[in-house]
């Protein structure tokens, strides 16, 4: 893994909004007495959703409120790469799974549309900072591949021409509906089902 390391522009400080501080303490209080760290990525999720990326200050605050030396809370942002350490776009920041299921089933193609549509290199801002984007490792879809994710939300079954549409919503403010792109429920096959497509009753005929 490459070595992750904290934006060099930070904002002056961090707090959590009302609501997001009540749940804060709700999700806290989860955990017993002496536990309380156990909310560290929950309360780093949660933050990165408030503020678009992970800040320093953030990791700070959050080390404040569980009773963690600030290391630790460090430690854990930059080891799960979940956890973005640099801003990201506004609108979306899209990750794409590259590995070997996507990628046979053309994930290398999503990538290049990143590339003219949005930036050159992973993680750079478009001209108008409002998308960014990153090849990550397996989103945990393989049977639906290829995928990508944006922020805790998949699309699944894409190809070039649906990602385009995805992009083009999300640029336009449409919301687009998460899951597979091309109508299948969960994994199911596409086309629908191509066994156990009897009544369910054996045959009990002697031949």
């Amino acid at each position: 893994m490459a070595v992750r390391r904290l934006y060099p522009e930070q904002p002056l400080s961090f707090a959590f909004t009302p609501d997001n501080l009540v749940w804060a303490k709700r999700e806290i209080a989860k955990y017993p007495p002496g536990k309380e760290a156990s909310a560290v990525l929950s309360l780093l999720w949660r933050a990165q959703e408030q503020e678009g990326w992970t800040t320093e200050p953030a990791i700070r605050g959050i080390a404040d409120m569980l009773g963690m030396a600030y290391i630790r809370v460090l430690e854990v942002a930059t080891f799960y790469t979940m956890f973005q350490l640099a801003p990201v776009g506004k609108t979306a920041h899209i990750q794409v799974c590259g590995t070997t299921p996507c990628m046979l089933r053309g994930s290398e193609a999503l990538i290049e549309i990143c590339k003219e549509r949005i930036a050159d290199h992973a993680h750079e801002l478009s001209s108008d900072g409002k998308f960014s984007w990153e090849e990550v490792e397996c989103l945990g879809c393989c049977a639906n591949a290829p995928v990508v994710q944006i922020g805790k939300d998949t699309y699944e079954d894409l190809n070039p021409q649906l990602f385009d549409k995805l992009l083009y919503d999300l640029r336009t403010g449409k919301a687009p509906k998460p899951g597979s792109q091309i109508g299948r429920r969960a994994s199911c096959p596409q086309g629908g089902p191509t066994t156990l497509l009897g009544d369910g009753k054996r045959d009990t005929e002697k031949v």
